[in-house]
């Protein structure tokens, strides 16, 4: 006879003690998962019809959410938002990237040799998101890149080549993308032939040039230079673009590029 020691320590029990965690992990999860960049607000009916709950549950769920700081709530609009906590999460998943290891050695190497800010990039699914930024430090004028900044598709050398060379179905804006945007299709072109796209905005006097970086076939980041009007040129041709595209594509080829991709890698 099994002593009580031993008792809920079988294979048969293991699940029927551990379904119910289970499940409001899961539940946790779909929650903080309902929350885009497209719905970054919702209610508390929002979420009870996400979790396929009563809205008593949704309460319970949204109320331990709130105390771990991974959801906010608005009493002025009575609508919850996704809390402090989660930037911190997803600092860390950021940092934990294998493409950001991988390529902390080539922006160290490339700041010693051309002197201006390095920044790499991610796709998160709806934008360019900076994931490491390297600044020069010998300029009068320093730029910073903040960590974690999502970058505008059609107006920042990171998000065109992006657009450039992920499949079509990651990108359905692309089509109005390009009717809004005089000469995008044209540019896309241009980047894809030549590997590099340069950004110049006129209300800041920043340059940026940036190249993909390549894991197989598929792009999963982009490298650029970050600097001022004055230190940096416009020409794809010139030898500091030259520099970055050489860098680029060693770090592809670190991560395993596949020979047969786009010109631009």
């Amino acid at each position: 006879m099994p002593t009580k020691a031993q008792r809920g320590t079988g294979e048969q029990d293991g699940p029927d003690r551990t379904a119910p965690t289970i499940q409001t992990v899961q539940r946790a999860a779909l929650i903080l998962g309902s929350f885009t960049v497209g719905k970054p607000h919702m209610s508390l009916n929002e979420i009870t019809e996400r979790l396929g709950a009563s809205k008593a549950t949704a309460h319970r769920y949204t109320k331990a959410l709130r105390a771990a700081n991974l959801l906010r709530y608005d009493e002025r609009t009575s609508l919850y938002s996704l809390g402090p906590q989660v930037l911190t999460l997803a600092s860390a998943a950021r940092a934990g990237l294998p493409i950001v290891a991988a390529a902390e050695p080539y922006m160290e190497d490339l700041v010693r040799r051309v002197d201006e800010t390095i920044v790499l990039s991610v796709w998160d699914g709806e934008s360019a998101t900076v994931v490491r930024s390297v600044d020069n430090t010998v300029h009068m004028v320093r730029i910073s890149v903040r960590v974690g900044s999502r970058l505008t598709l059609t107006d920042s050398a990171q998000g065109r080549v992006f657009l450039a060379f992920l499949p079509p179905e990651q990108v359905p804006s692309l089509p109005r993308a390009a009717r809004r945007t005089a000469g995008l299709t044209e540019e896309l072109e241009a980047i894809r032939e030549h590997g590099l796209s340069v950004n110049s905005p006129t209300v800041n006097g920043v340059r940026t040039i940036a190249a993909p970086i390549f894991e197989g076939d598929k792009i999963s980041g982009t490298l650029a230079i970050v600097g001022t009007t004055a230190t940096v040129p416009d020409d794809v041709a010139s030898p500091m673009a030259q520099q970055l595209l050489e860098t680029a594509r060693s770090l592809s080829q670190r991560l395993g590029m596949s020979g047969d991709v786009p010109n631009g890698g």
